[in-house]
Order: structure tokens, then sequence, then C-alpha cells
């Protein structure tokens, strides 16, 4: 296990490397550039021009949104660039009503081979009503546009955001090294579909704290090939909670490793602290593992681990190949809305080992809760309730 100690030094670390760049920067008000804060007149050329003017400069810049709404289309900012870019946002960012518009890219707003980029406040909104009708209508829907994403990107910060109703995705994370999201607010319905709050792959030494997560899917999702991963003080709900996975999508897979999900509040989710694999064959893996001081409020699944993931579109029902191991539970307490509090469903080709149950109390306040084990092991320590099955 990765000690605690260590994740505080890297929170530390992370966050100060990052603002170690800062300077007098130059301001550039995307006003200047003829965007419009009327959230009727496209500004996406206006805010590109703003973007190539600090990507230009020989100084840290700063791009000023101000009061207002500006209306963006699906928008790429380039890099790399010469110096430290800020993007401060005192007003609101608003993708187009008609969900079309956008294409089929899967984006809206994309940083993409950018280096010490910062984002700080605002509102950005991706009207995802009418996207999410046309989903559950079962009609040809265009890829379902993330609102915003940071690709192949490194020295990240997102403080004090708010994104609002994404199509899919709220904020994503794809093959980056030191990232920050701090202070954010992300709200979607709870019926919203696909709709997670922070998804992360590919990634390393990403740090996630003080963020209040409202969503129609994982509040936050780890996927394949993420590793060093610090989540804390998250409250989250309603939703799916915090996931890893799901893995074992492929056969030739990279795994996660060296996570950590702290200090957070789950209310009415429907899942907890969750690892999920296919069942389907994989060389794909999870481990080192922590979950702890965790509050579960009326979680129907606070800690479950499911290799048999699968949807109404696929549902494989082979052996999963994922490993998971040297996963940790410790201090987590509440209450379960199912009687099953802790449920391992690992694989019967590779199952579940290194379990570690420490302080757990969790209550069914209907009735008698309880605990399921397949192919799982590992070990307990001090009181665990319901009892367990390992």
């Amino acid at each position: 296990m990765v000690h605690k100690k260590n994740h505080i030094i890297f929170l530390f670390l992370a966050t100060l490397n990052i603002f170690l760049k800062t300077s007098n920067a130059a301001s550039i008000n995307v006003v200047s550039f003829g965007a419009k804060s009327d959230g009727k007149q496209d500004s996406s050329i206006p805010f590109l021009r703003a973007w190539s003017s600090a990507c230009k400069s020989n100084e840290a810049s700063t791009i000023y949104v101000p009061v207002g709404s500006f209306l963006l289309k699906q928008v790429t900012f380039w890099g790399p660039c010469i110096n430290k870019i800020d993007f401060k946002i005192d007003g609101s960012i608003v993708a187009p009503s008609n969900y079309g518009s956008l294409g089929n890219s899967g984006y809206w707003i994309l940083f993409m081979k950018v280096n010490w980029v910062s984002i700080f406040g605002g509102t950005i909104d991706g009207k995802g009503a009418g996207y999410w009708r046309c989903r559950k209508a079962g009609k040809r829907c265009p890829n379902g546009a993330r609102s915003i994403s940071f690709s192949w990107s490194n020295n990240i910060v997102v403080s004090g955001l708010t994104s609002l109703n994404s199509k899919e995705i709220h904020i994503a994370v794809d093959h980056c090294k030191n990232v920050v999201i701090k202070d954010v607010k992300i709200r979607a319905p709870s019926r919203s579909p696909n709709t997670d709050g922070i998804n992360v792959q590919f990634s390393t030494q990403v740090t996630i704290s003080h963020a209040t997560i409202m969503t129609g899917d994982d509040c936050i999702s780890i996927n394949q090939g993420t590793t060093h991963v610090w989540i804390q003080r998250i409250a989250c709900g309603p939703g799916h909670g915090i996931s890893i996975g799901s893995l074992g999508a492929y056969s030739n897979e990279a795994g996660v490793e060296n996570v950590t999900v702290t200090d957070s509040v789950f209310t009415k989710t429907e899942n907890g602290v969750r690892i999920k694999s296919w069942a389907k064959p994989s060389n794909g893996y999870a481990r080192n593992i922590e979950f702890r001081n965790l509050i579960m409020q009326n979680v129907y699944n606070p800690i479950i681990i499911d290799q048999r993931y699968c949807t109404k579109r696929e549902c494989p029902h082979k052996s999963s190949g994922v490993k998971i191991s040297s996963v940790s539970y410790e201090h987590i307490k509440g209450t379960s809305a199912s009687p099953v509090a802790i449920k391992f469903d690992c694989s019967q080709s590779n199952p579940c080992w290194g379990l570690k149950l420490q302080d757990i109390n969790l209550v069914y306040p209907k009735g008698s809760q309880t605990s399921s084990c397949t192919n799982a092991g590992g070990s307990i320590s001090g009181v665990v309730n319901p009892k367990s099955c390992l």
C-alpha cells in the first residue's frame, strides 16, 4: 500500500509545482477579441483568437472571461504554448441548445497537448437535456460531447469551476500528468445518462479534492492506465458512487494502481466505492487501492467489487481476466439501502486476494445486514459489521 504520508507529500508537491511558474501575467479579455456576453452569438472564434495570443506570448498570460454568458461551439485549445496560461472566468460559458451543432467528435471544450494551464472559477453549462432525450428515445444520436477535457497535457489546475448538465462526462482527463482538480461543483439530474462527474484514464499524479458531485452516473471514475490518484473530501450523490473501472473491456489493457479515496460522504448513491470489470478475458489489473474514512448515507451497495459487470447491450458471461489485489477498506460507516452491505463478486479464474476490512460499521435500517463473497480472500481487523465473509 502507498503510505498516507507519501500521498500528503505528493498532494503538496503537485500543487506547489503547478503554481511555481506564476508571474505578473498579461491580461487578455475575450471581449476585446469580439466575444459577446449575450449567450446567443457564437464566441468560439474570439475565444480561439484570445488563446492564440496567449499561447504565443513570451510571458505568462491570463485569459479573462468577464461576467455574462458566452456561447461556444466545439473548440480545441491546442498547445504546446510558450508560457503559462490562466483562464479566469467570472461569467458563464454555455453550449448550443442544439446538440447536433457540436458535431460528432465527443468533445465540447478540449485542451490538447497543453502544459501549465489553470482554470479558475466560472460556470460551464453543457445544455445536455436535448441530448439525453435523444438517448432515452432510442434515436440515432451523435457522440455525446464531454464538457471540458484535457488530453496529453501536464501541470493542469481546475479550481472553483461549476459544471452543469454535461451531455456526457463533465470533466475528462486523458493521458495527463500532474493534475489538480479542487473546489469544483458538478451537477446533472440523477437520471441523465453517462454524465460522469470526473473521468480519468491513462494518467498519473492526479489529485481531486473538495468537490460536490451530483450526477446520473459515477461521481468519479478511474479507468485503465491510471496510477497515483488521491481523492479526498468528496460529497457524492446522487449518482453511481466512485468507481474504478469498468476494467477489462480489452484483452490487452493497462491496469490501475495506487489509488486512495478518503474523507468522503456518499448520499443516496447506487454504489459507494466500487471496482468493476467486464466478464471476459483481459490482462488488466487493479491493485494497491485504499478506501478509508468514508460515510455512507442510504447507499445501495456501500462496498462492492463486481467482476461480472455488463449492460443491456453487452453481457459477456465469461470469466474476468482482471486481477484485483491489495485493496483495503478502513473506517467506513453509515447505512446501506440493501441488506447486502458488502459484496465481493470476484472472478472464478482470477480470484480477488489481499482484501482488507478494518473497522467497518454498515447498518441496514430495515433488517439484518449481511456480506457476500465469491472467489475473494483477505483479512479483517477491528470490528467489522456486517460480519465478514472473507
